[in-house]
């Protein structure tokens, strides 16, 4: 049974920078592609960052050079490092996977205001 569960979420102020984590259970996080989504209130569900299992990590343009996604192996865990906080990333992250079917975790939501 594949679980994803997602922690880390905050409020934060502009500038400021926050760390996502999504624990994986069920599936090994380094043979899959494991990708972050966000959706703002009022919005479609928006691609962040994703890594494949070679490790390489792709970014939207909106979050390119401010956000990192990286993976421990060991704790079966990937991250996502976001620096330079906007209120325009004011969204609930999602942690995803696809294997037989999207798996999903339940969010965690992340608020930048001052």
């Amino acid at each position: 049974q594949v679980q994803l569960v997602e922690s880390g979420g905050g409020l934060v102020q502009p500038g400021g920078s926050l760390r996502l984590s999504c624990a994986a259970s069920g599936i090994i996080i380094s043979f899959n592609t494991m990708t972050w989504y966000r959706q703002a209130p009022g919005r479609g569900r928006e691609l962040v960052a994703s890594m494949s299992p070679d490790g390489r990590g792709h970014y939207a343009d909106s979050v390119e050079g401010r956000f990192a996604i990286s993976r421990d192996n060991a704790k079966n865990t990937v991250y996502l490092q976001m620096n330079s906080l906007k209120p325009a990333d004011t969204a609930k992250y999602y942690c995803n996977t696809f294997i037989d079917k999207a798996y999903w975790g339940q969010g965690t939501q992340v608020t930048v205001s001052s």
